[in-house]
């Protein structure tokens, strides 16, 4: 069993955790923490890209399951369209996770940028959209709705991963209607549960490095729960400003891999 630990020095350990506190702040506000705990991981000396995967789905299941609670204890999101959803999701991250071993993620980057893109210009110009709830289905259609989102968004999560929680938030305020603060909360639940569907198919592979995943996550804890009081302290307003803040991140990120991979190698 690996710790991850061999041969890694000190500056390393604490660029890790403080790239996991970070990300646990991120992804408790809107999501998309992985931008800055993945690269964090592929620093350690010898790591394959398989094992800084599952590390870091290790790391982040701690900092979900804590923005969760908090979210859960000052929000009360609703969990009968909550708990169907997350359980959708978690089936679906573990079917993109297991069609993560046998593609290649550069063919689905490009359609990720566009989308992207589309959600930040939509998130921009109606300035109204997720400051109150206002839902948009009833009875059995908006569960129906709820779970076609946990499954297709947790089939991204696991396939690629990303802005996961951005995705799943935008997705609540805009197909069902609800607002940033909520759909927040209830983003956090489903994102624990495609973080678990993954680490599901990452476990039998021996993948995990122990020793940083748990140092991620007792930092990503740390950062989630304060996220989640400052997002609860701040409300939807506040949500809505990061969220696009992070989307803009995550488009000049995939779009730079993107290029890289289709117009350099070209060359």
């Amino acid at each position: 069993m690996l710790s991850g630990f061999e041969d890694i020095s000190v500056l390393t350990v604490l660029l890790i955790i403080v790239a996991g506190f970070a990300a646990g702040w991120i992804d408790a506000v809107v999501g998309g923490g992985g931008l800055i705990q993945l690269p964090a991981m592929l620093l350690l000396p010898g790591i394959t890209p398989i094992q800084a995967l599952a590390t870091n789905k290790m790391g982040s299941i701690f900092g979900t399951a804590t923005s969760s609670v908090t979210y859960y204890r000052r929000v009360k999101p609703d969990l009968r369209t909550a708990i169907p959803m997350a359980l959708i999701a978690l089936a679906g991250s573990f079917g993109g996770a297991l069609l993560a071993a046998n593609l290649p993620q550069s063919v689905f980057k490009p359609i990720i940028v566009v989308a992207l893109i589309a959600v930040a210009v939509f998130t921009a110009v109606k300035p109204n959209v997720g400051e109150l709830t206002a839902l948009r289905h009833s009875g059995r259609r908006h569960y129906l709705v709820a779970c076609l989102i946990g499954a297709v968004i947790g089939f991204y999560d696991g396939l690629i991963g990303p802005g996961t929680g951005s995705f799943l938030i935008i997705a609540l305020v805009t197909a069902m209607g609800y607002a940033f603060l909520e759909a927040s909360a209830k983003a956090k639940i489903v994102n624990l549960a495609t973080n678990a569907g993954a680490l599901l198919f990452f476990l039998p592979h021996g993948s995990l490095l122990w020793g940083v995943g748990l140092v991620l996550g007792l930092s990503n804890m740390a950062g989630g729960y304060l996220g989640a009081r400052m997002a609860v302290a701040k409300g939807s307003k506040f949500i809505r400003l990061v969220f696009l803040a992070v989307v803009a991140v995550l488009i000049v990120k995939l779009g730079w891999d993107v290029w890289q991979e289709n117009v350099l190698q070209a060359r």
